[in-house]
């Protein structure tokens, strides 16, 4: 992801920050994703997959769309990093153009009850936008439901119905996005995607593969380092590292004779390929830091 490309800016250039934020698996990575047209937010079906701030950007002739996926807003849990994940959320909200409250067709939570709280009095536009449409069964349902929130929410921002799976409605959202966006130049070159660099991609597509892999079997409490990265003009070897919080968590995520491991390895390896376009060696180990997740020490010595 090394810049090469400048912007050839026009007169009215619009170019702005836009942080998308709600509750856990609401569908704000799937959107990202889709926006930009390649995988950057890794997904799953476990709540908070997203643990920091992602930088998705979008460019055009016209416009640079700055996206900012966040980890999921839970009350439930309070251990130290699901605390560390609230600040990285709601520390988005500071100096950006426009907020995408993210709501799941049909439901309205105590949960997102208390994340509307916290950015109704935000001076940024805001945009309800209501994800999984493509699930509703009866659709003649969204329409009251839209009317609901509205009412609800004193009626005065954007309400928009979207399906990020499938890509319905989207280019509706992104026109509204790029009205209101301000006149700026832009802040990054044209062929710049992320804020992110490799190694961060790296250790992400390890643990999403983890997550699918293993679904509820898998502890919550997982993280992955990377310990080396070499990139070559045909070859990138990296080494990594995935922490559990105990013995026993270390034989589920090894497998039996070794299984599990190497299936998540192969399956990373493959996306990794994808998106760094090149061949890539990936070597892994699972290594135990007890109760990680509750201490704010080992969560700064795993890059928390």
């Amino acid at each position: 992801m090394t810049p090469r490309d400048p912007v050839t800016t026009v007169p009215d250039f619009r170019c702005g920050y836009v942080t998308i934020i709600g509750r856990p698996n609401v569908g704000k990575s799937t959107l990202l994703n889709r926006l930009l047209e390649q995988k950057l937010s890794i997904t799953s079906r476990k709540p908070q997959t997203t643990r920091w701030h992602l930088l998705g950007i979008k460019t055009d002739d016209r416009h640079q769309v700055i996206y900012i996926d966040t980890p999921g807003i839970q009350t439930k849990h309070k251990n130290a990093l699901n605390r560390r994940m609230k600040r990285e959320a709601l520390d988005t909200l500071q100096q950006v153009d426009v907020i995408v409250f993210m709501l799941e067709a049909l439901k309205w939570t105590e949960t997102d009850e208390y994340i509307f709280s916290l950015v109704r009095e935000r001076k940024p536009s805001l945009i309800i936008l209501i994800n999984k449409v493509d699930k509703l069964k009866d659709k003649s349902a969204l329409l009251p439901f839209m009317e609901e929130i509205a009412a609800g929410t004193g009626g005065t921002q954007d309400i928009i119905p979207v399906s990020a799976k499938t890509g319905a409605n989207l280019d509706v959202f992104e026109e509204k996005i790029k009205a209101l966006l301000p006149i700026n130049p832009p802040l990054f070159p044209a062929d710049q995607i992320s804020d992110r660099n490799e190694r961060f991609f790296a250790s992400e597509f390890i643990r999403e593969k983890l997550f699918k892999k293993l679904g509820d079997e898998l502890p919550y409490n997982i993280a992955v380092t990377i310990d080396e990265f070499k990139d070559s003009e045909k070859l990138v070897t990296i080494h990594a590292t995935i922490w559990v919080g105990s013995t026993s968590q270390k034989a589920i995520v090894i497998g039996k004779d070794g299984l599990v491991l190497k299936t998540v390895g192969e399956s990373a390896r493959k996306d990794l390929e994808a998106f760094l376009q090149r061949k890539v060696f990936l070597k892994t180990w699972v290594k135990v830091k007890k109760q990680w997740a509750e201490n704010e020490s080992a969560l700064k010595q795993l890059g928390y």
